[in-house]
């Protein structure tokens, strides 16, 4: 009984004293937290969707509290509202304010539009689909329908249409995090500028085939004509491997480059529709 009383005696002073050494091990070795951190993470949004560019919301703190200037670095969920809030805490001029972002899909590829060759039967993911093959629809290019970007967004703003095949993106709800550009394996989704009242304009096509093999594959894929390009008076469109760009710093959203595409590749979001237009289609 002794050497039991004795045992425990033993070890619990040996816990006693480690508990001690480690202690005042922490105390001395102790890094102290910039205070202003703690401050700026209290009205970040907390989604750690790493849109800033950094490994969520605390690592986008430290930045902040550690930096000499606002330039480079920005919160999309919490937008200028909130980087003002952090230009006061770190004492630094005002953020400069940038025009939100918007998630688009560079595909208009829908059942209607894009003959249906095969059935994939395996795991519902778009880069186990894009390695097999070149998907269900013939296209190496289009929109899988998987939804690995769907599952990707933590704020629900995008969503398989059942109808379609594709995805479709609500421009209300997303914060252009970019987390969907990052897990699309045929780099489908771009950011742009929302633009004014959410208009923008854009090719809904990636395709690089030539004219003839895309308009196979596709009834409204871009072929390449050029006949935006000469239209377009701001110099806002380049063609590059038989697929038009139009670049939306330099676009002026004229919508000159739309009626003139035979093939109905370019997007026009958002745009009020015309009284004209309502009566030509009743």
């Amino acid at each position: 009984m002794d050497l039991v009383v004795l045992s425990v005696v033993i070890l619990g002073g040996i816990g006693i004293v480690s508990a001690v050494v480690l202690f005042l091990t922490a105390k001395k070795f102790a890094v102290k937290e910039n205070p202003k951190i703690a401050e700026i993470e209290e009205i970040l949004p907390g989604a750690n969707c790493g849109g800033c560019g950094r490994n969520g919301c605390h690592d986008f703190a430290v930045a902040c509290a550690c930096a000499t200037s606002l330039d480079g670095l920005r919160c999309p969920v919490g937008g200028d509202e909130t980087m003002s809030q952090v230009a006061k805490i770190v004492g630094l001029v005002k953020a400069h304010s940038t025009m939100p972002q918007v998630a688009v899909l560079h595909c208009n590829g829908t059942c209607a539009n894009r003959p249906k060759k095969s059935d994939y039967d395996g795991p519902r993911s778009c880069h186990i689909e894009h390695t097999i093959y070149y998907g269900a629809h013939g296209c190496a290019y289009g929109c899988l329908g998987c939804g690995d970007c769907v599952s990707a967004c933590k704020f629900d703003a995008m969503r398989i249409n059942p109808t379609t095949g594709i995805i479709e993106i609500d421009g209300d709800k997303c914060v252009g995090c970019g987390a969907c550009t990052e897990v699309c394996p045929r780099n489908l989704i771009e950011l742009r500028n929302k633009g004014p009242r959410g208009m923008r304009v854009y090719v809904a096509c990636a395709n690089k085939d030539k004219g003839a093999v895309a308009m196979k594959e596709c009834s409204v894929s871009c072929i390449g004509c050029s006949k935006c390009l000469k239209e377009c008076p701001h110099e806002a469109i380049t063609i590059k491997d038989n697929l038009a760009y139009i670049d939306y710093k330099k676009c002026k959203l004229c919508k000159k480059c739309v009626p003139v595409c035979p093939r109905n590749a370019i997007i026009a979001a958002n745009f009020p529709v015309k009284k004209v237009e309502v009566e030509e289609n009743n």
